[in-house]
């Protein structure tokens, strides 16, 4: 076990700046003790919906020295994602598209690593180490680590705050068998704010610092399969990917750093039409997401979310959208826009 070393820490996080990371922190895998408890009792409530992946990798998920029990360390670090404008405008204009800040331009995931890896080798050649980089797709209790590291805390909206970049931010990890200098752990700010909360168009949030992904529009838009349940559909409103509004009104986001990274946003707000949308066959989707978050959730996922956007859009002149849909080869596809065509003629007169 190499010897802890001040003078790189102090480098590792110069490094990390120079990568283009916003904050670089460390903790030990074993800092997170609370972890477990908290994991077993989100799914035993049901809370993590169809997301069974969170049952069958509990044991690491909610241990991150048995990941990797060789570990010494684990080097926190924070991306900056920040928009340009407020996300919650294109709320405004029901006959766009919403898509979730995160996901209007390229994968996340690929960036991240990228510099996650640039970062690790650069840490192998100040001193002999082994090194894993994660990056949200490993069972590994990221926010709970970044708060035991200091790089923020988990608000009441469940996502990570800090009071130096806001809450737009992505969360990166590198394990490595160094025994680095460890950093104080970050303690809650949210006082009684209730603003995340009080926003939220499903009343997704039981109780503070807790979700219930089923009623998450996040959850439903992205992990849910099949038809989404009616009464949840209509307070979705126009958002098809994502939903932004429970991080957007968060007051902690006055210190939100901007976005080193042009990647993650297009030179204009990706909020495209949904007639436009509704058009896309798989071919064409494939094309048109090639290189984005969005692409994993599939065409027809897709295309489900803007039927029930194109129904609570008020707009009868979108009718014939949807009404081709009605025939669509994915039954829930088929389903979403019957219900879209009726809620518009009921809207309609």
């Amino acid at each position: 076990m190499a010897k802890r070393d001040a003078g790189l820490k102090q480098a590792l996080v110069s490094q990390a700046l120079v990568e283009g990371f916003v904050s670089c922190k460390v903790c030990r895998p074993w800092d997170v003790p609370e972890v477990p408890q908290r994991l077993a009792a989100f799914v035993d409530a049901g809370y993590h919906g169809q997301m069974r992946w969170m049952e069958d990798r509990m044991a690491w998920r909610g241990n991150p020295a048995a990941l990797w029990p060789e570990a010494r360390s684990v080097i926190m670090l924070a991306e900056s994602y920040a928009p340009k404008i407020d996300p919650l405008a294109v709320l405004e204009h029901p006959e766009r598209a919403a898509v979730s800040v995160y996901a209007q331009g390229r994968d996340y995931h690929d960036i991240v690593k990228k510099r996650l890896k640039r970062l690790a080798r650069w840490l192998i050649t100040q001193e002999a180490c082994e090194v894993k980089v994660f990056v949200d797709t490993a069972p590994v209790p990221e926010k709970a680590l970044a708060q035991a590291a200091g790089l923020g805390w988990q608000g009441k909206h469940t996502n990570l705050l800090s009071r130096e970049f806001g809450n737009w931010a992505f969360i990166g990890s590198v394990f490595t068998t160094l025994d680095l200098e460890v950093d104080a752990p970050e303690i809650d700010h949210c006082g009684s704010c209730t603003a995340c909360q009080d926003i939220c168009p499903t009343d997704a949030f039981p109780a503070p610092y807790q979700l219930d992904a089923r009623r998450c529009i996040s959850y439903l838009t992205i992990e849910h399969k099949g038809p989404v349940d009616e009464d949840l559909r209509a307070k979705m409103g126009n958002r098809i990917y994502g939903c932004d509004d429970c991080l957007a009104i968060c007051p902690w986001n006055k210190f939100a750093v901007t976005a080193s990274d042009m990647r993650y946003h297009g030179p204009e707000p990706d909020a495209p039409l949904l007639e436009t949308l509704s058009r896309l066959d798989d071919a064409a989707f494939r094309t048109r997401y090639s290189g984005s978050p969005i692409k994993r959730i599939g065409r027809d996922r897709f295309v489900r979310n803007v039927a029930y956007a194109i129904g609570n859009s008020g707009q009868a002149a979108l009718i014939p959208a949807v009404q081709d849909l009605c025939g669509d080869a994915d039954p829930v596809v088929a389903d979403a826009a019957r219900w879209a065509v009726q809620r518009l003629a009921a809207l309609s007169g």
